[in-house]
């Protein structure tokens, strides 16, 4: 069907929604609007469905959100025959969130699944939660995590509480795309469902489950009450407001001041159009209030509250961000140094991180005797390692995950990067250094010195429609078959291509395959530790670009990474 026979079926069809006929009918006659709405459907893979919310195949509405529960629910069926099905569901601050997530329930009770909902908005790592712990076979979290308030999207989890892998998210998408979006979803009335069962509130007791394994993850629980720590918190419009706040309550931190701005729920982010932690003007507000009333750290919480990112005072009167990987490679060292002392770090100790993330984390792990696994970006990789040890009974052996987006995790009680305990960990970590006298600008600089000063920048390219997503591909294309041999004045001394599985020598030409799944990935290794890797988003149509610059100070390794960043833009983007 062509995109002006879709525009005309779902302007006669969708009426659930008036915002969507409202909006069909003010595009009539504009063919670039039709068409992007129509030229292709959102696509299910293992992040689930990401999108700009509207009408039409190419958005996040409540057709959409049905037919891809439509096509779980398919495949839950057929992969768990004879046997009661339940999933976990839960939606954070962005428009439509609550609206989605009970027509997604309301879908699967029509298909005698159970559902179980969160009554209010909640961060993503509690639906990975809910799911182990109500012994569920599916979870659905309503979220386009950082993404901008035009976004929505639709994260999937299995039942090991891990985003779905790349086989399940397959075989959902083969049911999916077998169903006509409008005669072949079934659905029902969300409060007759309820009062038949088949829809339950999940009870406050699943919340105390989780805050409880959240403290168990606690490495110095008797730190923070009488460290004095002040922290301004913002949990950007998102779901981390109450969960973060009684985390740090719990372990004593009292001195917590709220952005006022940013505290409740607003799917819009009037203050922050970009409501990601790793971006400095969506933590505006919060160092605002911080050169008011200078506190000893800032934390923020992107919408879903599964990532955090952090400023400290820096010495000078001001306050210095921290890198996700500064701060990740900070708690990683935290947490097996200090429980090396305490005599609680396991035998044959498990770190795992991202591929793109910092080398500092080998060089940590290298000198307490912790295996580090690289995995693949995005953390449902991290969380099947975790898997990978549980399923030998060995998941006490996982001691931290993270990745260089700010997703942090110890424990293995949630298979997601988890906010909550980011923060947590992040405020014991201060109080530790502050009972040493050490600041925490004092502390990063004692990693660089020690292991190198590791420079890590990302540059973000967008390509906006269907033309986008062609010039994506021939970028990537261009890359593979035709990557420089220097950059900058170092040469490439490695490629390695993660959807082609291989890895490159370049002086010898050996070729290595890769025990990994295939990826959209490039990584060129160069001269002096230095590298780049290019991939494009799984979430935003993004290419990023990721540049590892290894100097003998932050200024050298600047001056590195730019020339690297410079020199390859032009060859890239030529």
């Amino acid at each position: 069907m062509d995109i002006h026979a879709l525009y005309t079926l779902w302007t006669d069809k969708a009426v659930d929604d008036p915002d969507l006929k409202e909006e069909l009918l003010s595009i009539a006659g504009k063919d670039a609007d039709i068409s992007d709405r129509f030229y292709r459907e959102l696509e299910f893979g293992t992040g689930g469905l990401r999108g700009v919310i509207g009408a039409g195949t190419n958005r996040m509405n409540v057709y959409t959100v049905r037919k891809a529960t439509q096509g779980m629910a398919n495949y839950l069926l057929k992969a768990f025959p004879n046997k009661p099905l339940s999933v976990a569901i839960g939606f954070d601050s962005r428009i439509k969130s609550d609206y989605f997530s009970r027509e997604a329930a309301a879908t699967l009770a029509a298909n005698g699944i159970k559902a179980y909902i969160y009554p209010e908005l909640i961060p993503t790592p509690m639906v990975s939660f809910a799911v182990r712990r109500l012994g569920c076979d599916a979870g659905i979290n309503v979220t386009a995590s950082h993404n901008p308030s035009k976004f929505n999207g639709y994260k999937a989890y299995g039942a090991d509480g891990c985003q779905m892998t790349i086989d399940a998210a397959d075989a959902v998408l083969a049911e999916i795309n077998a169903l006509d979006i409008f005669t072949d979803v079934k659905t029902k009335d969300f409060d007759a469902a309820v009062k038949a069962g088949e829809i339950a509130t999940i009870d406050s007791d699943v919340n105390e489950a989780y805050y409880a394994e959240v403290k168990k993850q606690s490495v110095h629980p008797e730190l923070p009450a009488t460290s004095g720590l002040k922290v301004v918190y913002t949990p950007l419009n998102g779901a981390g407001n109450k969960p973060v706040r009684r985390i740090l309550s719990d372990i004593g931190i009292k001195d917590v001041i709220v952005v006022p701005e940013q505290e409740n729920p607003d799917g819009k982010f009037p203050t922050c159009p970009y409501p990601n932690p790793e971006i400095r003007e969506a933590l505006q507000k919060g160092l605002d209030l911080c050169d008011t009333v200078k506190p000893d750290l800032l934390l923020a919480t992107d919408p879903d509250c599964d990532r955090v990112g952090i400023a400290v005072p820096d010495g000078q009167g001001g306050y210095a961000l921290f890198s996700g990987n500064e701060t990740g490679a900070m708690l990683l060292e935290y947490v097996i140094k200090e429980r090396i002392a305490k005599g609680t770090l396991p035998k044959n100790p498990v770190a795992v991180k991202s591929l793109v993330s910092t080398a500092l984390a080998d060089k940590i792990c290298a000198k307490y005797g912790v295996e580090l696994r690289n995995t693949l970006t995005g953390f449902k990789f991290i969380g099947e390692q975790i898997g990978l040890l549980e399923a030998n009974g060995e998941e006490e052996r996982f001691v931290f995950g993270f990745e260089e987006s700010y997703g942090y995790l110890a424990g293995s009680y949630v298979r997601d990067k988890d906010a909550v305990i980011g923060s947590m960990l992040i405020c014991e970590m201060a109080a530790y250094y502050r009972s040493k006298g050490v600041s925490l600008i004092e502390a990063r600089k004692h990693i660089y010195d020690e292991y190198g000063y590791y420079l890590n920048g990302l540059d973000n390219f967008a390509f906006e429609g269907a033309a986008g997503m062609e010039k994506m591909k021939s970028l990537m294309n261009k890359t593979r078959e035709s990557y420089p041999k220097e950059i900058a004045g170092y040469k490439v001394t490695e490629f390695i291509d993660y959807e082609n599985r291989y890895k490159l020598d370049i002086a010898s030409g050996v070729k290595t395959n890769l025990d990994l799944p295939a990826s959209d990935v490039l990584e060129l290794g160069l001269e002096g530790a230095n590298k780049l890797i290019v991939r494009p988003s799984g979430t935003e149509p993004k290419i990023k670009i990721y540049y590892t610059a290894v100097g003998t100070s932050f200024e050298n390794a600047a001056d590195i990474q730019g020339n690297i960043a410079k020199d390859f833009k032009a060859f890239f983007l030529d």
